[in-house]
């Protein structure tokens, strides 16, 4: 089972759940001995005991099921994941969209107010996103006020960035509220298609390019604070073969958000299919929002990168 690179789904909190999930409870005609023609513990399926005694448990007066009863018991439907306490695609839905819900909220927020209270709520929310996503990443049991509330300190934080780079791309923030929705719906439709799949071999090429991205990413804050005369983006300013770095590595940054996407996809159908407790819809929740925010933040500095060397 590869829950890729996300360390929502990746962590102890959601992948024990899937773990140790136990199956739904079978309905009652799985369990019922007369549909399957067993005759339990040697008992009279028609209510009397053995030798004219009373089966264990049972009173001597039991009615036997008529045929109409037994049938009807067959035929009754199964209890839905939902009525057994169990995890749901519909939940997962649900919940994503109201984290997504904060994160507009928040943005919304720091895109209204004044400039000097709008650097105060993206510091706020940058520092608070980042603390409650290693708590969330971290607990034991999924919490929906932390998890929103997470989302809302995203949301200040993406609101500050985007105006910051508005400022000198105009319409940025719109292209890349586009960009995202694009490449996440694509990419549930291709993984829904089942034309991409999350292999093992996926996971360690994503494991492993992360790991290179991460690295490029620190070299390039330290250059940057180096060497300030690189410009604001460092390393990726730098031109090859004509085109900014940052372009390039800008793609190259989608297209393994994308695939983080992928495996969340698959972690998400995993939990479904194991009947992980209704509550870990809220961790799958947060782990959608992790890879979206991220997948926004790196188009947003794609169209940046772009549009500053026009």
């Amino acid at each position: 089972m590869a829950f890729g690179g996300n360390p929502v789904f990746r962590g102890k909190t959601f992948k024990g759940a899937v773990a140790t999930a136990q199956p739904p409870v079978p309905h009652a005609q799985d369990q019922s001995p007369y549909v399957k023609g067993q005759n339990p513990y040697g008992a009279n399926p028609y209510g009397q005991g053995t030798y004219g005694q009373a089966p264990y448990g049972q009173a001597r007066f039991q009615q036997p099921m008529s045929a109409d009863q037994l049938d009807a018991l067959y035929r009754s439907p199964a209890a839905s994941p939902a009525e057994t306490g169990r995890m749901t695609y519909d939940d997962v839905i649900v919940k994503t969209l109201a984290c997504l819900g904060f994160v507009v909220v928040g943005a919304a927020v720091t895109l209204a107010v004044p400039a000097g209270a709008a650097m105060g709520l993206t510091l706020l929310g940058a520092i608070g996103g980042f603390v409650l996503a290693m708590v969330n990443t971290f607990k034991r049991e999924p919490v929906a006020g932390l998890i929103l509330a997470y989302a809302g300190l995203e949301g200040l934080f993406l609101g500050g960035l985007t105006r910051l780079i508005d400022a000198f791309a105009k319409g940025v923030g719109f292209q890349a509220v586009l960009g995202t929705l694009v490449v996440a719906g694509v990419t549930l439709g291709l993984y829904k298609s089942g034309k991409v799949r999350a292999t093992p071999g996926l996971a360690k090429f994503l494991m492993i390019a992360l790991v290179s991205y991460l690295a490029f990413s620190l070299v390039n804050v330290v250059i940057m604070f180096a060497d300030p005369g690189m410009g604001a983006w460092g390393l990726r300013s730098v031109p090859v073969l004509g085109i900014p770095l940052g372009v390039i590595v800008g793609l190259f940054a989608v297209v393994l958000a994308a695939i983080s996407l992928i495996f969340d996809f698959n972690s998400v159908e995993q939990g479904v299919r194991a009947g992980a407790p209704r509550r870990y819809a809220w961790t799958a929740a947060f782990g959608l929002t992790v890879t979206l925010v991220w997948l926004y933040t790196e188009i947003l500095r794609l169209l940046a990168i772009f549009n500053s060397n026009d």
